[in-house]
């Protein structure tokens, strides 16, 4: 698909979620550092755009999709609590990468995935799983999936389970430096909120850790 990435959607993926988009955005040459200057000046400029009355009404009928189709598995979405911390305190702090992911989430409403580009292996496959495929989660949790969950994979491994959570191999340190994020689109997500949480992902990357922006696309197929 994109000449950037070795990326495909498998004929399972295209059956089950026929139209449900996929994005990808990859920053490389990253050096994120703390407390970038002027970092909490522009995240508190996203944030009033984010409560306003109208932009939050969408942000929310969003996230209430995400919270539906969660539940259709069994899982508990996280984007509905991230969202009332949010209005109520701000945008977390953790580091500019994980910063990054949270401002992408909250001020388009959907889901946003980052991982260490350099520790995937291979080329990536947004596809459906079987039942009872596993997969090693962050901090030592083990996923176990259930049949026509979404998941993403590289040639070794499933890296994230959309509703379960992404893998500790991938996951982003203080040494990674290619920054791949990814979103997720559930049924009745548009393609134009990916492009714009993943914009604003890859803007940030850009402007406060250094990096080169290589690509941002999203990517879908219509099924047979």
């Amino acid at each position: 698909m994109g000449t950037w990435i070795d990326f495909s959607i498998t004929p399972a993926y295209e059956a089950k979620y026929p139209g449900v988009e996929f994005g990808l955005t990859l920053i490389s040459g990253c050096s994120p550092i703390s407390d970038p200057e002027g970092f909490d000046q522009y995240k508190k400029k996203l944030l009033r755009k984010m409560r306003k009355r109208e932009t939050l009404g969408g942000i929310s009928q969003r996230i209430q999709l995400y919270d539906l189709f969660f539940q259709s598995f069994g899982f508990e979405c996280p984007l509905p609590q991230h969202l009332h911390r949010t209005i109520h305190s701000g945008f977390p702090k953790y580091n500019l990468m994980v910063d990054a992911h949270f401002l992408a989430e909250m001020c388009a409403g959907i889901l946003v995935a980052v991982t260490d580009y350099d520790r995937i292996e291979g080329g990536l496959r947004l596809d459906t799983a079987l039942q009872g495929e596993t997969s090693a989660g962050m901090g030592g949790r083990q996923f176990t999936t259930k049949e026509g969950e979404i998941v993403l994979r590289d040639t070794k491994d499933i890296i994230c389970i959309l509703c379960q959570g992404a893998d500790e191999k991938t996951r982003v340190t203080d040494n990674t430096r290619n920054v791949l994020f990814y979103s997720y689109a559930v049924p009745g997500i548009e393609e134009t909120y990916l492009r714009e949480g993943l914009t604003i992902a890859a803007e940030t990357m850009a402007l406060f850790g250094g990096g080169t922006i290589k690509g941002l696309e999203v990517f879908v197929k219509e099924g047979v």
